[in-house]
């Protein structure tokens, strides 16, 4: 999936912490929906098409899936004070 880097022309900073969370529902007959919810603020991250998922929705998934993990880690070096990584629960 090529996405083109454009510059954001607006941000939405939702911080985390108490009360945030992320809940994945799948659903039998139709595509998944991640939600995440900041308090009173959800963001819904679904396919393309709610009925069928195509190989673009496949490499977002995937993509997102590293990325969060990158941040968990992140997260993780940055809780435990240690920039090179070391300690860092795995």
């Amino acid at each position: 999936m090529a996405r083109r880097k454009a510059h954001p022309a607006s941000m939405i900073n939702l911080r985390v912490g108490t009360g945030a969370e992320v809940l994945n529902h799948p659903y039998p007959q139709r595509s998944p929906v991640l939600g995440l919810i900041f308090g009173g603020t959800q963001v819904l991250v679904t396919t393309s098409a709610g009925d069928h998922v195509t190989l673009d929705d496949v490499e977002f998934a995937r993509s997102l899936a590293r990325e969060a993990e990158k941040f968990a880690q992140a997260v993780e070096r940055m809780f435990h004070g240690l920039p090179n990584g070391l300690g860092v629960a795995g």
